[in-house]
Order: C-alpha cells, then structure tokens, then sequence
C-alpha cells in the first residue's frame, strides 16, 4: 500500500487559533506525545515570529528522535537563517518557505508582480535548499490562483531545489473534486528528474477540510497535514485524527497506510484540548464523548447483538477505554512517574518532584485520581510556572438576598501580594469584578464554561472562560482546575488575566 505521511501543524497554525498560546514546555510536551502517536512530521512553530516561537522549535528540534521537525519561513533570508538556527541540531530538520500566489494575495498584500513572485521563489527557494537538505514550498491561496500560474510557480520552487510542495486552500475555500483536481493537474504536469512529494494543507471554513484532505490523497498526495482536534485558523485546519481513521477504517477504498498509533489518538486529543483550552465538542468525529455513545432503543439493541451494526471503530482502537493502574493516596512515587510515562510526560527531576506533591496534596481530597485529574493537575503546573501573578485566596460573601461580596488575592515573586475587594450581582461576578481592580483592566467576559472533570461526588470542577479586551482587540482564553467551583472560577480568570497584562502592577 501507498504511505501517506502525516504532517502535524498544531504547534504553528494550531496555536494560531484566537486564544491559543502554548509556553515552551506545553510545546516539548505536544511534541513528544506526537511522536508517540507516530506522526512523520512536525511544524514545531514560525522561528523568527518571537524569541518564544524560537526557543520551542529549537527545544524540540533537540529533543525529537524519530520524527522530522520543520520550521516556517516566508521568502525572506532573515526568516531563514533564523529557521536555520533553530532547526541545525535536529536529527532530521526540514524548512518549509511559503509565498502567495494568487491574484488577491499577490496585488494587495505582496504587492508584486507575477515575474517578482517567481523571481523571489527562485531566490529563496535556493538559498533555503543551501541549508538544508529537506525543502518544502508552500505557493499560499494555492486553491484561488490561476492553475497556469500555479503550476509555474511550482516548477520554478522545484528547479530551485524543493522535493517537497504543499498545496494550501488557505482560506478553506476549495471543495474535493476541485481541490483533487489541482493536485492531478500538478502531478500530471511538473518535470522533475527527483521524485516530488505532494502535501495537502486545508482549512475547515467551509467544513470541507477532511474531505478535501482526503480528495488529495486520491489524486496522488502522499502527505497530509492538519492539526489534532481540528484547531486553527477561524474555523481550523484538517483533523488528523479523522484522516487517520479514515485511511484505516477504508483502506478497501484509499488503499493507503500510515505509521499512527491509533490507539493514542484519545489521548493525544486530550492532551491537546488541555493545554489549548479548546474543548472538545460531544459530537466531534473519532473523539468526541458521544462517538460511541447510543441513545436509540432500535441502536443499543443492535449494539447489544453485535457491535458492528452500529460502530465501524471500536472505542478500545482510539484508545477511549484501556485499562489503567488506579492511583491515590497511598501509591508511590514509582507508579506516580510510570503513569506519567503511560500518560506521555517526560520531566526533569525538578518537575517530576513538583507534580508528585501536587499529585499528593490532590489524593488528600480525592479517593482515586484519573487520568483526566493527572493530565488537568500537570497542564495548571506548566501554565502557573509562566504566569507573573498567581492566585493566592478567594474569600466569599454570600447573601441569599442583596449583591454578593468578594475579597481575592494575587501573589508574585517580584512583589507582594495584592488584595481587592468587590460586590457583584453573583459570587464569580464579585470575584471577577474584585480581580478586574486588581489588574486595573476592564475586559468583556465572552465566554464562562464549567464542567466535571469526572463523575462522582469527590469530582474537580473544570472553569473554562474566554475574554476579550477591546483596547489592545485582544482575545485570551485561561482554565482552572479545582474542587471547588468558585475557587476553579477565580483561578482561569487569574491565569486569563496573565495573558492581558502588559506592564507589572504597580
């Protein structure tokens, strides 16, 4: 069978999502468990975007074994030399150098004319290839350029030197038979004496992405990329766990295969949906809750008979249910650290000391502790090690009848701690209201999700919320994690608030 290749962009487009911002260990973290589910590929970021972009991909170019780590690059030599940097340590480097080809991109945002694109691909393209022995070109708005021009500016990336070409509908505007026909017509007409990769790179704006994904691969791609859970640009990118299911379940059709792991894809979902503060919606394909969940009389009792009638993928294939070694209380440091492996975490002694306390401090409370309560008490870990100002107490005054009354709390190493009080009309009113005067903003709460981390009555509140703030039109996302929900609720609009900040409180 053909292999198709998986190419995984969560930690460039996928962090490109309104909200999403990864710190460099959520990034190493990511990354190692993508590998673990046995992706080819990986976007590690955009170098020379931030010193923060540089240090993750530079991190995870050091840390991967198996997989290619590749960096962004427009068609500029200052944004290569500095992929270059980042990526020279990597067992397996590749740059990926982009530039727009069509029409709208070329006359309003480029400002070039056709014979200045190609020229500039032809440059760039080149000096890239000096560095590095593995290329990728992406021509951007492949899907809304003019097909005579597309293929031009492809063979000219391929004369420079790139083996790679990636086809974007960067703006989630094609649909399969056109998006498989733009790939037959490259495939058909390119002239190369070295063998050409094809990669698809989709947007969901039209809710088309996997299928446009898949329209490719028929049409001769033998690379896919997209990011876990589907997240991205406005509506998304591709989501690779369905592609993956897809190949698998109908490899009768696509007669493809792939190197993934299938049974790491919930938790590789999961991961992901942590740390990103995207939750996953119940009726998402492969990894939603309700995937497997049968409500209808006529489908639990065809289930029942044989599960075939109504499932083509069984829960245990995409790893929902597994068996695990419970933890609590008493367990060890031992099991503690060999569930983090199962988990897909690797620390530091200095890190793995710091989650075992957590861990102990959370089985105090809690009879037994979840993966789910793992991968929440390790995610608040890594998101309080890069927070400046971290919540410190929440007092509460409740009152049946009248506002509600709050005093909060908020501690730095760089200062003391800050204390403000407020009233609301509810109690996470008051106490937003009271952390707003602490860090002397005003944002739009636009978003306020809370839900059990599991079920029973010793279960940890999940707070999701989302503001916005309208001076710096700035949108950030913060969770919090704790047993108790007005506790959970101050904590994410802290973590929130980190995000906002541009100076210290003074």
């Amino acid at each position: 069978m053909r292999k198709i290749q998986f190419f995984d962009t969560t930690l460039r487009d996928g962090e490109q999502t309104p909200g999403v911002n990864f710190n460099v260990k959520e990034k190493i973290q990511i990354a190692l468990q993508l590998e673990k589910w046995g992706v080819d590929v990986i976007e590690a970021g955009f170098p020379i975007a931030s010193p923060g972009d540089f240090e993750a991909v530079q991190s995870i170019a050091r840390q991967i074994k198996k997989m290619t780590v590749t960096g962004l690059a427009r068609c500029q030599k200052k944004d290569i030399d500095r992929a270059y940097e980042a990526l020279k340590e990597a067992v397996d480097p590749q740059i990926h150098v982009f530039l727009a080809t069509s029409e709208v991109h070329m006359q309003y945002k480029l400002k070039m004319t056709k014979a200045e694109v190609l020229a500039s691909i032809k440059e760039h393209v080149s000096y890239a290839r000096s560095l590095f022995k593995k290329v990728q070109f992406s021509p951007e708005d492949a899907s809304r350029t003019e097909k005579d021009f597309l293929l031009e500016a492809v063979q000219t990336a391929i004369d420079a030197g790139a083996t790679i070409i990636n086809v974007p509908d960067t703006v989630g505007y094609s649909n399969p038979t056109e998006y498989g026909g733009i790939f037959r017509y490259l495939i058909e007409n390119i002239q190369s004496e070295t063998e050409i990769s094809f990669s698809s790179h989709c947007h969901d704006d039209l809710g088309m992405a996997t299928a446009n994904a898949l329209a490719a691969i028929e049409n001769g791609a033998n690379r896919v990329e997209g990011a876990i859970n589907g997240i991205g640009e406005r509506a998304g990118n591709t989501a690779l766990e369905e592609v993956a299911l897809a190949l698998f379940i109908r490899k009768d059709f696509y007669q493809c295969e792939a190197s993934i792991v299938l049974n790491e894809t919930k938790r590789t979902s999961e991961l992901v949906s942590r740390l990103s503060g995207i939750p996953v919606p119940k009726n998402k394909a492969i990894i939603g809750e309700n995937a497997y969940a049968h409500e209808s009389g006529i489908h639990q009792d065809g289930v029942l008979k044989n599960p075939e009638t109504y499932e083509i993928i069984t829960p245990t294939l995409v790893g929902v249910s597994q068996n695990s070694l419970p933890l609590g209380k008493l367990s060890g440091r031992h099991a503690f650290n060999t569930k983090l492996e199962e988990l897909g975490y690797q620390m530091n002694e200095t890190d793995s000391k710091e989650a075992f306390k957590r861990f102990k401090n959370l089985a105090d409370k809690k009879k037994q502790i979840t993966d789910k309560d793992l991968v929440a008490l390790l995610a608040d870990q890594y998101r309080e090690e890069i927070e400046k100002w971290k919540l410190a107490d929440v007092q509460v005054q409740y009152s049946s009848n009248g506002y509600q009354g709050a005093i909060v709390s908020i501690s730095s190493e760089e200062s003391d701690i800050k204390v403000a009080s407020r009233i609301g009309s509810g109690s996470i009113q008051a106490i937003y209201n009271a952390i707003d005067e602490l860090f002397q903003q005003e944002p739009r709460l636009t978003e306020y999700e809370i839900q059990a981390l599991t079920g029973g009555e010793d279960a940890q509140a999940e707070v999701r919320v989302t503001l916005f703030d309208e001076k710096t039109n700035r949108e950030v996302r913060g969770i919090g994690v704790d047993f108790d929900v007005l506790h959970a609720s101050a904590k994410a609009y802290v973590q929130a608030s980190n995000h906002l900040i541009q100076t210290i409180i003074e």
